[in-house]
This record gives C-alpha cells, sequence and structure tokens, in this order.
C-alpha cells in the first residue's frame, strides 16, 4: 500500500519538475539586490552598470545609457531627439514625470507653409524640425535625482563614439531601412553611410564628430546646446535649409514637470504621462478591458484578443480625435479616463464581429529607445527617448555628428485641430514611458513602435495583473498591432505567428484581417521593464526577446 501511494507522490513531484522546466517564454528574469539596467543594446546597459556601481542613481545610469545609445542606435535616438520620463523615488514613494519634449519655432506656422505651397504637414526634412528636448530632459532630471557628477556621465558614450563599435544584426537591419532618409543632407550621408552604405554586420562604426559634441557637453553644460558652440551649429544648419529656427527658439526652451496620470486596474495603479504623448490611450484602454472579465483560455485566446483588439480601436478612436498639447488646446482627460465612459464604449463591443468602421485621425509611426533602470535603493527610471522617424528628419548638424528630429510632422494644418501647428507648441507624441505599482511592487516599463505603443503597455499590463505572469513573461508574449501606413484603423491586425493557428482560424470568423509577422517581430515593438519589491529589496528585470 505505501508503494502503491508513493507512486503518485512521485508523479506529482515529476509533473511539477517538468511544468518548471517547460516555460513558455526563453529569457530568465534578471534578479538582484542591486542595480538593472535594461535597455536594447548591451553596451548601453553595461554603460549604466558601470554608473550604478560607481554610487550613481537610477537617473544617472539612465542618462549614461540613453546617450550610449545615441551613438549606438543613431537611427532611433540622440541629442536631436525628445524625451520622456517617469522616476519613481524609493525613499518618498512619489512618482514624477519629466515632459522633454521641444517646441515648434516661433517662425514654423500654417501660413508660412501654405504660401510655400505646402498642403501636409512635411514628415522629413528642415520644416518638420522641433526643438530638440532630450538634452535640457537630463539636465532637469539629474539636477533632482543624480548623484554622480555630469561630466562623468558621458565617458562610455564619447568612448563609443571615438573608438567605435561593432554594429549588431537588427541595427543593421534598421540602418537599411532607413538609408533613404540619410539624403536629406550630404552631412547626414558622410557620417552615417561610411563608403556610401550602412555598415555591415560586424562592422566597426565611429563617430568622432558626435564624440567632440559629447565632449562639449560633459564639460560645458547643458547650456551648450542651446546657447553655446552646438545651438550655433543647429542654427546654420536650419537656415542653409530655409529653415525658421532662431537663437530664441533654443535659448528659451525649457522641458516641464508634470504630473502623471493613472488609472486603477484590478487592484493596480497604472500611470502615464499626460498628453501630447499618448499615454491617455493605454489608460483608456485598460479601462475598457476591466469592464469584462479576463477569458480563461489565457491572453492569446481568441475571445482575450478580440476584446482587446475592440477595446483598442475605441481608446485609438478618442486619441487621434483628442490629443494635442494641453498649454493649446482643451483635453477631456478626466471624461476620457472615468469609468463611466469606458462603460459606455465597452457596450459598443460585439463579441461576436469585428468593429471595421474607420476611425478619425492617423496613426503615427515612430522608431525609438526606451530604457529602465532600477538601483540598489529601488529608484526607478522609465525613460524613452527618439529622433521619430529612421534617422530623424534627416538634417545632420555639420560637424557635430547627429541628426535633427522629424517630430514636427505629427503636427497637422488644419487650425481647428487640436495638434494644429503653432509656433512654441509641442506636436503629438507617440513615445510613452509607463509605470505600474500594487502594495510592495513597483515596475517601470516601455515598449517602443509608433503607434504601437498604447496597445503594447496594455497587453503588458494585462499579461501581469490578469494572469499573474512575471514581467520577464509578459514582455516575452506574442502581441498584435497595426500598420503604421497613415491610415485609419479598420480591421487589419498584425500578428505574431507565435499564436495558434486555431486562434487565428477564429479571429477571421469575427471578421479581423489578419497579417501574419514572424515569430518575433520587431514591429511589436521592443520593451524593457524592471520591478522593485520594497519589502524583500529584490529586483527584478526583463527585456524583450
Amino acid at each position: 500500500m505505501r508503494r502503491l501511494m508513493f507512486l503518485p507522490i512521485l508523479f506529482w513531484i515529476w509533473s511539477c519538475t517538468v511544468s518548471a522546466q517547460d516555460r513558455p517564454y526563453g529569457r530568465s528574469m534578471v534578479v538582484t539586490d542591486r542595480g538593472i539596467v535594461a535597455t536594447s543594446h548591451v553596451l548601453a546597459s553595461q554603460a549604466g552598470a558601470q554608473i550604478l556601481a560607481t554610487g550613481g542613481s537610477a537617473m544617472d545610469a539612465a542618462i549614461a545609457a540613453n546617450a550610449v545609445l545615441g551613438v549606438t542606435e543613431p537611427m532611433m535616438n540622440g541629442i536631436g531627439g525628445d524625451l520622456f520620463l517617469l522616476y519613481w523615488d524609493a525613499k518618498s514613494g512619489k512618482l514624477y514625470g519629466l515632459n522633454a519634449s521641444g517646441w515648434a519655432p516661433q517662425g514654423l506656422t500654417i501660413d508660412f507653409l501654405k504660401k510655400q505651397g505646402v498642403k501636409y504637414m512635411p514628415e522629413e526634412g528642415i520644416h518638420s524640425v522641433t526643438v530638440p528636448g532630450v538634452v535640457d530632459g537630463w539636465a532637469k532630471a539629474h539636477q533632482r535625482f543624480g548623484r554622480l557628477p555630469w561630466k562623468d556621465l558621458f565617458a562610455p558614450a564619447i568612448y563609443y563614439a571615438e573608438h567605435g563599435y561593432a554594429v549588431p544584426e537588427i541595427i543593421h537591419d534598421f540602418w537599411v531601412i532607413g538609408q533613404g532618409r540619410l539624403k536629406q543632407t550630404g552631412e547626414a550621408q558622410r557620417v552615417f553611410l561610411p563608403h556610401g552604405k550602412p555598415p555591415e554586420v560586424g562592422e566597426r562604426f565611429s563617430n568622432p564628430d558626435l564624440g567632440k559634441t559629447l565632449r562639449l557637453l560633459a564639460e560645458n553644460g547643458p547650456g551648450e546646446f542651446y546657447r553655446g558652440e552646438i545651438a550655433q551649429a543647429i542654427l546654420k544648419a536650419s537656415a542653409a535649409l530655409g529653415g525658421t529656427m532662431q537663437a530664441g527658439d533654443l535659448a528659451e526652451f525649457s522641458s516641464e514637470w508634470v504630473e502623471p496620470i493613472s488609472i486603477d486596474y484590478r487592484g493596480w495603479k497604472i500611470y502615464e504621462l499626460p498628453p501630447n504623448g499618448q499615454g491617455m490611450a493605454a489608460l483608456e484602454m485598460l479601462n475598457i478591458m476591466a469592464t469584462l472579465q479576463p477569458d480563461k483560455e489565457g491572453p492569446q485566446g481568441a475571445v482575450e484578443l478580440h476584446k482587446k483588439i475592440e477595446a483598442m480601436k475605441l481608446a485609438y478612436t478618442d486619441l487621434y480625435r483628442y490629443n494635442g498639447d494641453p498649454r493649446f488646446a482643451s483635453i477631456p482627460i478626466r471624461g476620457l479616463l472615468s469609468k463611466e465612459y469606458a462603460e459606455q464604449r465597452a457596450g459598443l463591443i460585439n463579441p461576436q464581429k469585428a468593429n471595421c468602421a474607420a476611425v478619425s485621425g492617423t496613426p503615427a509611426k515612430s522608431d525609438t529607445t526606451y530604457l529602465a533602470v532600477v538601483d540598489k535603493d529601488g529608484n526607478i527610471a522609465s525613460l524613452i527617448q527618439s529622433v521619430y522617424d529612421y534617422f530623424g528628419s534627416g538634417v545632420a548638424v555639420s560637424g557635430m555628428g547627429f541628426l535633427l528630429h522629424d517630430r514636427g510632422g505629427l503636427f497637422v494644418l488644419d487650425p481647428t485641430h487640436p495638434d494644429a501647428l503653432a509656433p512654441r507648441k509641442r506636436p503629438f507624441h507617440t513615445i510613452i514611458p509607463a509605470f505600474m505599482e500594487r502594495g510592495d511592487e513597483h515596475i517601470g516599463f516601455g515598449i517602443m513602435g509608433g503607434s504601437n505603443q498604447p496597445l503594447a503597455h496594455a497587453q503588458f499590463v494585462s499579461n501581469v495583473v490578469d494572469y499573474g505572469w512575471n514581467v520577464q513573461a509578459a514582455l516575452s508574449a506574442p502581441r498584435f498591432t497595426i500598420r503604421d501606413t497613415g491610415e485609419p484603423i479598420k480591421c487589419t491586425i498584425l500578428l505574431e505567428s507565435r499564436v495558434a493557428p486555431e486562434v487565428q482560424s477564429q479571429l477571421r470568423q469575427k471578421g479581423h484581417d489578419l497579417v501574419l509577422r514572424k515569430e518575433y517581430s520587431a514591429t511589436m515593438g521592443r520593451g524593457q521593464a524592471v520591478l522593485h519589491n520594497s519589502k524583500t529589496g529584490t529586483n527584478f528585470g526583463a527585456s524583450d526577446p
């Protein structure tokens, strides 16, 4: 009898062991009581880790890592772009928000463009350029949360700019895709197309001009970018192409500390930054999802995916209708994020049929870098930075080694629209950092990729909250997204092919037009996450495969 009883116990132990080893995601979480730097490039993560090891804060490490990414992923980000930050201060338990997105030059107006025969907002070239906000954003954040001297944060980036680095495969692929944008100026081609083409996989790429620029920033401070030698080079580049940027546009710019917006999602507090970013769409989508219980088939079942897709369409309709710079337009955030409004919107979802009616607005594309850092004290930096499209505007600043972004391309020329172009106004922004917490658990996370970001945030949150997945499993799971084509959202949904064939069939039966991508598609965005448990002092890190 003892032997017969022992067999089920052995089987139970064996089945638990198999279950623990047979998981649906590959990479393990990083777990430590020290700091973690999660970025999309190993050299940036190393740079941030070195800063933490020398006593730097999460903010110090984030700046150092971001500066390296500007060297190693020049088509995605750099000092010619914008930045947004959520920073959780462990000691006070307070979450801070920073909007470091730049404004339009004083002379860049709807009338100015129309007199030149321009009917639609330019998406490249000098008239798509707004003031770059990233350097001022670094400065404001470092002043409040930094521990190490400003100049020490740029040593790794300067080294890689001057000595070069081997180009990895995914960055090479992005370089190839975006190389057409570099034809805007001869300077862009000289710096970023050595030998007349993108560097090959494994080829060493260096940018000594950017190394010189970073040295100026490190030694002279952030004012060098807005009032010094770098500013003069930006103005010269603008003038040479007929741009409107003037000295005051740069010198008078200041990034802004803002209050994060939030909702409660099944006991978790989910935070995003307020407009001009698109974080409110992630929160509205989650509010709509919260009106229905998580489906027992799991996050990759047809019922759950259909619910998320339909909630996304409703949230994005509102996003494209209302989003803009709150200093210029009245944006009904409180109403959009109310539970009552979510109930009304959820009532429009047909559980058996996809809504294929076109929605107002135009999806926006973006190429971006997101990073997350947690230090040994539990402080969390959730930071996102971008030059917008691949290689931004395509306009390189002569002798400085960097490109100006094209974020102004997201303005519209309809003066009645909340996002209408106006002097000193900030355009619609796609890049959004995020944060969520419940009790002792605090998570900084973000998933890049233009219009993909709010819907990817909602999918990540649901994986963690609704299904209890750890941060690595939640990032690794297959996702859906929408096209960044500039067309209204209808029923075309991009889906990673890891989703089961029978689920794909069920979604098609509901009317979804599925476009299958590879098992791991960068079209779905690339993400990072860090989690701090304030009770145990343990940190967890994850990076999207």
